[in-house]
């Protein structure tokens, strides 16, 4: 069956996402999947134990639009604790169906036609279809390779009086970068006395490494104001298909995302929310960074010996290999080789960048079983 008549697409450039392309490609040859983001291992039994509980206690109707009350409570309580900022779970949090919602309802409440928003690539790919729906413009700055820091010296540069939104991603994905507070100082030096709010994608929050602290825009009062703040459960407690996440903003900026959220999706999956909410009084539940470190640690222990050059990765559970002393193979090329002749899929990290990008560096998922990762190194060494 097919349509007939006049058709135009509003997002021409768009096609089916690099994640479903490998995993597909995986599935077909028998791979072992390193590309998308997933864990291939069990939630916590506690936790499905919890959402079982409240069906039984039938808590499945409609939640309020901006969440059950105990769930923001909660999460007031954690953000306050961690980061020092105290956000009032009535007006300035609200539950999303994921982080992506998320981020595209806080893209969608502030972004208007011919409004500019600055992206740092390689960028996760959700940000400018969002931008460009709302007849905004993305404007891309490159982090710089190979520890893809921001040069603040450019973003000044870009800056202009159309200027809306900057996005900003820490920890990072793809690459496992994350903000100090030296960038933290400079983002607050550039909106200062400005109307530019900042969009600040942090569902890696609790998976950082070697002692490092992840710097929340909500741990900066003057950063915080102006900020909407998006989190994920599904990162956190390896629930990804749950898809459940939050956004913190001030009670002015909170009142224009419920507006949009309300017919989006008006209200999140009720059971899994008071079950997230019980489950958040215990903070051994979602401190989870040593648990990932060992994975990542496991990971790089694997493939010690290989051709493949580690990048540094401070936080989230993704890590870049550099493989140019294997092939000068574009990434894309590399990454489909490795499948087909090697059986391991990774995705490659050109196809983060607006303008590809070809550094000979593929992402690798490392929120695997042990087994998994073990196999991964073996493939990986051997190459």
């Amino acid at each position: 069956m097919e349509y007939k008549g006049s058709l135009t697409s509003k997002l021409p450039q768009v096609g089916t996402t690099i994640f479903t392309t490998m995993s597909a490609l995986a599935a077909e040859n028998g791979a072992l999947n390193l590309s998308q983001g997933f864990p291939d291992f069990p939630a916590s039994r506690e936790l499905i134990g919890l959402v079982n509980k409240y069906m039984w206690e039938d808590k499945n109707q409609y939640a309020p639009l901006a969440g059950v009350p105990e769930l923001r409570t909660a999460i007031s309580k954690k953000v306050e604790h961690l980061y020092g900022t105290h956000y009032t779970p009535e007006t300035e949090i609200t539950i999303t169906a994921g982080g992506t919602q998320g981020l595209a309802t806080a893209i969608s409440s502030i972004i208007r036609e011919g409004d500019e928003a600055i992206i740092f690539t390689p960028a996760y790919d959700s940000y400018a279809p969002i931008i460009e729906l709302n007849g905004g413009r993305p404007v891309y700055i490159k982090l710089k390779h190979p520890d893809y820091h921001i040069d603040w010296d450019e973003v000044r540069k870009m800056i202009n009086l159309r200027t809306r939104l900057i996005i900003i991603n820490s920890p990072h994905n793809p690459t496992g970068a994350m903000l100090a507070a030296e960038d933290l100082d400079k983002l607050a030096n550039l909106v200062r006395n400005s109307n530019i709010l900042i969009l600040s994608d942090e569902v890696y929050e609790h998976i950082t490494f070697d002692g490092r602290p992840h710097l929340s825009m909500a741990s900066v009062p003057e950063l915080a104001e102006r900020s909407f703040i998006v989190f994920s459960f599904g990162k956190t407690f390896h629930v990804t298909g749950w898809k459940v996440g939050c956004v913190l903003a001030p009670e002015n900026m909170m009142r224009e995302f419920r507006k949009v959220h309300q017919f989006e999706v008006f209200c999140v999956n009720t059971p899994i929310q008071y079950a997230i909410a019980e489950y958040l009084q215990n903070e051994a539940n979602y401190l989870i960074s040593n648990f990932y470190q060992t994975k990542r640690d496991r990971f790089l222990a694997a493939i010690q010996g290989s051709r493949f050059t580690v990048l540094p990765c401070a936080g989230t559970y993704f890590q870049l290999l550099d493989y140019s002393a294997i092939s000068q193979e574009k990434d894309t090329d590399f990454a489909l080789t490795l499948i087909k002749e090697h059986g391991i899929a990774a995705i490659p990290v050109s196809v983060f960048y607006n303008v590809p990008e070809h550094n000979h560096v593929l992402r690798f998922c490392f929120a695997k079983q042990d087994e998994t990762l073990d196999k991964a190194g073996e493939i990986l060494r051997n190459i």
